[in-house]
């Protein structure tokens, strides 16, 4: 796929991603069962999808090796922690400061990348990359607050973004081996029963709340998910994990947007100037890791020709 096409959609699952916050915050459940409705929608609606091709479908998932299913079940674990984590943190701190701080899982990606699958980045890319995480903390350095309550919401934002970033990693690996659907569907479908059980085991009730809840709910499933998070799980399979947390430090400057016109929050001069500074280094970062990318392709191209050469000397008998 081409870079152009890859960091089009990118952008595309980034803005859906951004309705997310919003949602939560409409949503008057408790965090754990919007997660789990969350979870279960999405796989209900991913599962027409899996079944309208019997190649890539039923009969893909049921090849699946050990190690496929244990990966699966892994990234729907990781991923229905993250949803936790997030989710209770907006109980405890702003809506941008909870934000900003999830959206940090670059730090972890680039750290995890280089360790896991020994990904080199130019020191361009990376100063872009930290260049928009400077401009997350313009949008929420104004809304942080220090107080025992805020700061542990912060905590486990900070914490939901380490283990999302675990979640893409995993992705990764073996999105590779994988079709979309039957990935998307075991991965969303596993996470909404870990977080049924977590939700047994809280007590918290799953009936009992208001219609606009469960339309809230089932937009979450839609937009940010369907949309966002499972857009996010094709172009895994092309960019690396590190690639996909930059691009969702998007996330702030389009719930910014949204907060203005959904919530009736002003857009501040400090979200202004902040989006703005996410922007270019987002955009730095996009632009000196597909020179990378397309340098690394190139010399893939150019090393595979030279080896077919030397196979097809070596059967003339040269």
């Amino acid at each position: 796929m081409s870079n152009t096409r890859a960091y089009i959609a990118m952008i595309l699952g980034a803005a859906a991603l951004s309705t997310s916050a919003i949602f939560v915050k409409l949503t008057e459940a408790p965090a754990s069962v919007i997660a789990f409705y969350r979870m279960l929608f999405s796989a209900l609606l991913i599962m027409p999808l899996l079944m309208a091709d019997a190649r890539t479908g039923l009969r893909h998932i049921r090849s699946f090796t050990r190690r496929q299913w244990m990966m699966c079940l892994l990234a729907g674990f990781f991923l229905a922690v993250h949803f936790v984590l997030w989710f209770e943190s907006l109980n405890y701190t702003s809506v941008t400061s909870s934000t900003v701080l999830v959206t940090l899982q670059p730090l972890f990606a680039i750290a995890g990348g280089a360790w896991l699958f020994r990904e080199r980045l130019r020191m361009a890319a990376i100063g872009g990359g930290l260049l928009a995480i400077a401009g997350s903390f313009i949008i929420g350095w104004g809304d942080m607050q220090i107080s025992g309550l805020a700061l542990f919401g912060d905590l486990l934002a900070l914490m939901g973004a380490a283990v999302v970033t675990v979640y893409f990693m995993i992705g990764q690996s073996v999105r590779k081996e994988l079709e979309l659907f039957p990935y998307t569907f075991i991965v969303y479908a596993a996470s909404a029963l870990y977080l049924f059980v977590y939700c047994l085991a809280t007590g918290e009730a799953l009936t009992g709340y208001e219609s606009s809840d469960w339309l809230w709910m089932f937009l979450l499933a839609l937009i940010p998910t369907v949309f966002g998070q499972t857009v996010f799980n094709w172009l895994v399979k092309w960019l690396s994990a590190t690639t996909i947390s930059m691009s969702i430090l998007l996330e702030p400057v389009g719930t910014a947007i949204l907060a203005y016109f959904i919530l009736g929050e002003m857009v501040t001069l400090r979200q202004f100037i902040g989006g703005s500074v996410i922007l270019c280094g987002v955009g730095i970062f996009l632009y000196y890791n597909g020179r990378t990318r397309a340098k690394e392709n190139c010399n893939g191209s150019i090393k595979q020709s030279a080896d077919e050469r030397r196979s097809a000397d070596a059967s003339a008998g040269r």
